[in-house]
């Protein structure tokens, strides 16, 4: 019997990165009401292995129909996504251990909110699998996962690929898991990712292998843009190191800086706002706090704005965060002084992520040729030729924008390059720029990929 109260959470003691796991007690019956229980566990007090627990990746979805569960014998209400996962997961003999933020984390507090945030990376990786839950299968979709599998067995027959059904693929990719910004880190801390489809289950590492073999094309669609980052990460998921960076306090995957991470990631989407920034600090080689960028969800999302552009831009630009209908605006107008280093003349991607761009440039201050090639990590707006490097006041990196009729649009914020030709060291390049000569205004929006635009102008340098 389940009481009709509302659930009161215990504390959770701050110490000893506790967190709170849910037993999700068996029963036969296929449709008896769900009943749970939750437990806190400390992931300090860990001996070398890893706890049997598994930790879930999945779309919060609508909360307009939300269904009961029953936790600690009190009834909870928990989206209709989440309830077809627990169900699907829930075994008929053996209890069942899991982690689910909706459930495990008290959402009715901020400071929990936030310091759960800060360890979130840590709870993924000590997960013996992490499952990526799609949601309850239709034909469609089964079989789409059904011919991914096929295509990563190498020894499966031409004649069994030919039959695919591509379609349907583009579609299960187009699932709002895809696009979402907190799977990233997910799955980047897993140590085995199991996706799953309704009772229909794939081992990570194999959809990676089938979709690579399938060789299909994510340009058509702008929705696909960033899905082979995800692919990556969910492949080397077994392979990172795990080993936390050497300050004890702060657990971090390492992967890239923030800002690259952002340059890649910040189109994905998002509940709250704010996350577009949290979800991808437990992946970022860099310390944030010293910016003031540590989860905290008492800080606006505009507060927050403002602070990751001046952390990159340095504190002299000016920013504004137009006041669209709502408060979460995704738009930021900077005004800066910069200088045009080149414009960017070709444009080639490769099937690693990389973009390769060449660009020309009249200054013979910083460079050995007047073509410099540079090797990118795909961000997260496509790079067209055309596109001018510039390095504004105050920033660390070079900054990739395009023309519009009254304004540029910022591509890449922060240049990142892993290979290059023909330019001397990056890191001098802002000691030995000292006069920035233009003023530039400037548009850097989270929300869209930039879709060819009318209004994109030619650029006369």
């Amino acid at each position: 019997s389940c009481a009709m109260s509302s659930y009161e959470y215990s504390l959770l003691p701050l110490e000893d990165d506790n967190i709170r796991l849910l037993h999700l007690l068996p029963d036969k019956d296929k449709d008896a009401p769900l009943q749970c229980e939750l437990r806190n566990y400390s992931l300090q007090k860990l001996g070398p292995g890893t706890h049997l627990y598994k930790a879930l990746s999945y779309v919060w979805g609508e909360s307009n129909n939300p269904l009961p569960i029953c936790v600690d014998k009190i009834e909870f209400s928990v989206g209709a996504n989440l309830h077809a996962a627990l169900s699907q997961l829930r075994d008929h003999s053996f209890v069942r251990i899991i982690w689910a933020d909706a459930i495990c984390i008290n959402q009715g507090n901020l400071v929990e909110q936030g310091q759960q945030v800060q360890i979130m990376a840590k709870i993924y990786s000590n997960a013996h699998r992490v499952i990526v839950w799609l949601g309850d299968e239709t034909e469609e979709i089964k079989g789409a996962l059904e011919d991914i599998q096929l295509a990563a067995d190498e020894e499966a027959t031409e004649h069994s690929k030919k039959k695919t059904n591509k379609q349907a693929i583009l579609k299960l990719l187009k699932q709002q898991w895809f696009q979402r910004i907190w799977v990233l880190q997910e799955v980047a801390a897993a140590r085995h990712v199991v996706m799953m489809c309704g009772s229909t289950q794939i081992d990570g590492y194999a959809f990676c292998l089938g979709l690579k073999s399938l060789s299909l094309s994510y340009t058509a669609s702008p929705n696909l843009q960033t899905l082979p980052s995800v692919v990556y990460l969910i492949e080397r998921a077994g392979l990172r190191s795990k080993h936390t960076s050497n300050l004890p306090e702060r657990f971090s995957l390492n992967i890239r800086c923030l800002v690259e991470l952002i340059d890649m990631f910040h189109t994905r989407k998002a509940t709250d706002v704010r996350d577009k920034v949290y979800a991808l600090l437990g992946m970022s080689s860099d310390d944030p706090s010293g910016v003031g960028l540590r989860p905290d969800y008492e800080v606006s999302w505009k507060e927050l704005f403002r602070k990751l552009i001046n952390s990159v831009l340095g504190k002299n630009v000016s920013v504004e965060i137009p006041d669209d209908s709502d408060d979460d605006s995704q738009r930021a107008v900077i005004k800066s002084k910069g200088y045009i280093l080149g414009q960017v003349s070709s444009v080639k991607s490769d099937d690693r992520q990389n973009v390769n761009i060449t660009f020309t440039s009249k200054h013979a201050a910083w460079y050995l040729s007047d073509k410099i090639e540079w090797t990118l990590q795909a961000s997260a707006k496509s790079i067209q030729k055309r596109d001018i490097v510039c390095l504004l006041q105050g920033a660390s990196k070079p900054t990739i924008i395009r023309l519009y009729k009254d304004h540029f649009a910022i591509i890449v914020i922060a240049v990142t390059p892993l290979k290059k030709i023909g330019s001397p060291k990056l890191l001098e390049l802002p000691r030995s720029i000292t006069h920035f000569p233009r003023d530039f205004l400037l548009v850097w929006d989270w929300e869209q990929p930039l879709e060819e635009s009318q209004d994109r102008e030619e650029s006369k340098n």
